[in-house]
């Protein structure tokens, strides 16, 4: 890396940082005086739920690129599974099991292969 690349990824380094840095300590300074109301804290208790499904969904269902239900796609039925035991016996560990079981057995039965 030359001399100028470096001063930039230096210079978005700090940058990050700085954001960062300012978001959460602005939070932290005015925090106490600022009150949520009820809604919008019923709602924010969605949030890890909400993200975890935008970065999970995608890959599930079209691990290509667009929209893939078919059984070479084994995803989907595995995340099914998963959902379906999880709701069932609320179980975290039992879930994954579950999940990477039919996985598995989708893969392994070449309906999907193991990618």
């Amino acid at each position: 890396m030359n001399s100028a690349a470096t001063i930039d990824v230096l210079l978005a380094i700090a940058s990050l940082v700085l954001a960062t840095y300012v978001t959460r300590a602005g939070m932290l300074l005015v925090g106490d005086r600022l009150s949520l109301s009820r809604h919008v804290e019923a709602a924010l208790r969605f949030a890890p739920a909400c993200a975890l499904t935008a970065l999970v969904l995608p890959e599930v269902l079209g691990p290509s690129g667009s929209l893939d239900l078919s059984l070479a796609n084994a995803r989907w039925p595995a995340a099914l599974a998963s959902a379906t035991f999880l709701l069932w016996r609320n179980n975290m560990l039992g879930g994954i099991a579950i999940g990477m079981a039919v996985y598995t057995l989708i893969a392994l039965f070449k309906l999907g292969g193991l990618s």
